[in-house]
């Protein structure tokens, strides 16, 4: 049938190029086999239909019908082994050879079947196979034809790539691809041509700038701040606030200095909508007066009245005074002296806080009570805090060594009458040679101290003593006390004891008629112990400035007071730095580095060589001292911040009770111990405690704010039926 129906087209080729009459005659193909239907091509070459055939393949073998159009095209088709089946493709009147060749990819696309134009050739592969092969690349919407599957790229001006990209998903072909290219903002898409030239008009409406119009409404009667507050919540759900809002909703911001509002909306319709309820809002009050009442967010409402009387006032101590005898206060003379006059054109005015509801009561005409507002809403901003980690670390260490020989000689008895002795003492106490031989006259025994000692004796006497020590001392203290404070605000942190240290005492003689006196001291109690104090200030360029004082002090029981009381060391710093948020600042560093060298030794002896050292005694002591102080401030401008921060350190701590469990005794039964498990903090999951006495017990059909119910007297149960056998 392939033969048969190759040798159709060449004929009817040669047929059209020759002229000849024959050719508007018909020509059936003979079926075989293969072909369940008739298969026949017919050509005519009337002026009104030069150079066209007519189609007529019904149920005809999908690779025959590729075959005879190719040969009747002058293409070159390559079919994938995949591509199998009948088709039915008829034509009503005669097609060019252009027409024919999009009638076969129109049927071929029905079929699943795309067709990949190459070089000099054309593939016939799978639809899901298209976007793989060589496919033509247009740079724009011209050359584009049939149901060739080609690629384009998209230059977009104005919209976002990837907000596109879910627009024109649904629009593409299961098969093909659409992807993003958010470096140079473009849309690179794989689908047949003529879908491509929809998607184009598509996007070329959709890539259009927006909005840009902004509107600026002047407030006549109210405060900006509460207009913008108040549109933005009735026209979107969420105000200006809301995680995830669309770009495109409407947006008033309000503008303090101007008590106007900008509008910026993304269509003219939208804009009016918006307009209108400004005006509708923006009316005089329905009742006269001008006492206003201001809810306080962030701020203290006693502070920020003493600064808006600043701001208002020339002399605020002058018109407290004033004001304190015109207007009386009612309640106490605290909440009196928070009153002050207002510049308002004569009409006077005052205001006055309310600790209890952190509110500022204002008595002023509109004007000035706009131009408070203004400062108040500035004011009244949510303060940023810094956590503050610190981490104090201090190395001591103390070398010591001692080596000696002290010696002692008498000659005779105690029946002689004439004798001669020596003896060498360094050192103190039971170390001196000297001290010894008196304990030892006096029948007492004095203990040598820590180290090595050995004595030499005989019948008379001690005769030597030696003695060696060798000592290092090294400590290392390690504290990280963290604090979490508002900006411009103290905070202070102290972790140690409390010591009582006597100051003063004396005694008082008894009164009359009573024996014996009373005495008396007077005790001063101090904290020994860390101390940290600091003071964060926050730039608008997001560094931190520091006032740091940092105290380590502990008892020394190592000097001794002679009964005066107790000893202390104390290591202090007292400094101010600029650091940037989340970077490491070092303080501190060597504090001291002594060595101290004695040697105590007999003239004349103990410079001979090799034997010179039996009459020398060295002490040797090295201190060294280190101590450095390590921060880092971390800015938390927001909720989110200071929740991480807040479940980062509850999920260490939870961690370090879990691990210092106590393990259940192993050769003890489980009876004896039933629950060794010591107190630890429940889990938290997204700021909620799971389980433990702070978690809020709430069923899951109960509403979050209902109280549980309380316990009743359970019903006494009922001992089950025996079963029926």
């Amino acid at each position: 049938m392939v033969l048969l129906c190759l040798s159709t087209g060449l004929q009817l080729a040669q047929a059209q190029d020759a002229g000849i009459d024959e050719v508007s005659g018909e020509r059936e193909v003979a079926s075989s086999n293969a072909i369940t239907g008739s298969s026949k091509i017919t050509g005519a070459n009337s002026d009104a239909g030069a150079n066209k055939g007519t189609l007529n393949f019904v149920d005809a073998d999908i690779e025959s019908v590729i075959a005879a159009v190719g040969d009747y095209t002058n293409t070159t088709f390559i079919i994938d082994p995949r591509v199998k089946g009948t088709v039915t493709l008829v034509s009503e009147k005669p097609l060019s050879k252009t027409q024919a060749f999009q009638l076969l990819t129109s049927v071929l696309r029905l079929r699943g079947y795309t067709v990949v134009s190459g070089n000099g050739y054309t593939k016939v592969v799978p639809e899901a196979d298209a976007k793989l092969q060589a496919s033509p690349l247009q740079s724009d919407q011209s050359g584009v034809r049939g149901d060739q599957i080609a690629t384009q790229v998209f230059h977009l001006n104005f919209e976002s790539a990837n907000n596109l990209v879910a627009v024109l998903r649904p629009l593409i072909s299961p098969n093909n691809t659409i992807n993003a290219n958010p470096g140079n903002n473009t849309l690179v898409v794989t689908d047949y041509a003529d879908n491509l030239l929809r998607l184009g008009k598509i996007i070329a409406a959709l890539d259009s700038p927006a909005s840009s119009d902004l509107d600026v409404v002047p407030i006549r009667y109210a405060v900006a701040g509460d207009i913008a507050v108040m549109v933005n919540r009735l026209l979107e759900p969420g105000g200006t606030a809301a995680a995830g809002a669309d770009p495109g909703r409407v947006s008033v911001l309000a503008y303090p200095r101007t008590n106007s509002v900008v509008v910026r909306a993304p269509s003219e319709a939208r804009a009016n909508l918006a307009k209108a309820l400004i005006t509708k809002l923006d009316q005089p009050t329905a009742q006269p007066g001008n006492v206003h009442v201001v809810y306080l967010k962030n701020a203290e409402a006693t502070k920020l009245a003493q600064t808006l009387r600043a701001v208002v006032t020339l002399d605020s101590s002058a018109n407290s005074s004033a004001t304190a005898s015109a207007t009386p206060s009612p309640t106490s003379t605290s909440s009196t002296s928070t009153q002050t006059l207002l510049p308002s054109g004569g009409a006077a005015g005052f205001i006055q806080a309310d600790p209890t509801t952190n509110t500022l009561i204002i008595t002023a005409s509109e004007s000035v009570y706009r131009d408070l507002r203004t400062v108040i809403d500035q004011l009244d901003a949510r303060r940023a805090q810094v956590y503050i980690e610190s981490l104090i670390v201090e190395v001591d260490a103390t070398k010591a060594a001692e080596l000696g020989v002290q010696w002692a000689a008498l000659s005779g008895n105690s029946s002689s009458n004439t004798r001669v002795g020596a003896v060498t003492g360094f050192s103190s106490g039971g170390n001196n040679l000297i001290s010894q031989a008196a304990a030892k006259a006096s029948g007492t025994l004095l203990a040598p101290g820590n180290g090595l000692s050995i004595g030499i004796f005989n019948q008379t006497g001690l005769g030597a003593l030696i003695h060696a020590i060798s000592s290092d001392n090294n400590s290392n203290i390690l504290s990280m006390p963290n604090l979490i404070t508002l900006d411009n605000e103290e905070a202070k942190i102290v972790v140690g004891q409390n010591v009582p240290f006597i100051t003063g005492q004396y005694t008082t003689s008894a009164s009359a008629g009573s024996a014996g006196v009373n005495p008396f001291q007077t005790v001063e109690r101090k904290d020994i112990g860390l101390t940290l104090r600091v003071k964060p200030q926050i730039s608008q360029g997001g560094t931190v400035r520091m006032a740091i004082y940092q105290e380590t002090s502990d008892i020394d029981n190592t000097v001794s007071t002679g009964g005066a009381g107790l000893a202390t060391t104390k290591r202090s710093l007292d400094t101010n730095v600029l650091v940037d948020d989340g970077q490491i600042i070092v303080l501190g560093g060597l504090i001291d580095d002594n060595m101290k060298d004695t040697i105590e030794k007999v003239p004349g002896l103990s410079d001979i060589p090799i034997i010179g050292g039996l009459f020398q005694y060295k002490t040797r002591t090295h201190v060294k001292r280190n101590l450095m102080v390590f921060l880092r401030p971390t800015i938390i401008r927001n909720n989110e911040q200071s929740a991480s921060l807040a479940e980062d350190r509850y999920d260490y701590i939870r961690k370090e009770e879990i691990t210092g469990q106590p393990e259940q005794p192993s050769m003890l039964p489980n009876s004896d111990f039933p629950n060794m498990d010591s107190p630890k903090l429940p889990l938290l999951q997204d700021g909620k405690m799971i389980g433990g006495p702070l978690a809020k017990k709430i069923t899951p059909d109960a509403p979050a704010n209902a109280q549980p119910a309380l316990p009743q007297n359970p019903a006494p149960q009922q001992p089950a039926a025996a079963p029926q056998q």
